[in-house]
């Protein structure tokens, strides 16, 4: 087995269509950035960050992250299959 096999070895091809590793949803990602970027003034939107993080929306932020960070929770049950 050459290097470049041993390299790619258990690697699978990336989707081209939907889904992680999806090419065109990573391009239509960095459009996005890219124009937002060019289109907003994002030192402003920095600047508003940072105050909201060192004000009264400090607790509800840091929540919101920590729920983002532990990902979705299981579906609840239905009244009928608890």
């Amino acid at each position: 087995m050459t290097k470049q096999e041993q390299s790619n070895a258990g690697a699978t091809q990336p989707k081209t269509e939907g889904g992680e590793g999806d090419y065109a949803g990573a391009r239509r990602y960095n459009e996005r950035l890219k124009k937002h970027i060019e289109d907003e003034d994002v030192e402003a939107q920095a600047e508003e960050a940072k105050q909201a993080l060192q004000g009264d929306e400090r607790e509800e932020l840091e929540e919101a992250e920590r729920r983002g960070k532990r990902g979705p929770l299981p579906p609840t049950p239905a009244p009928s299959q608890r």
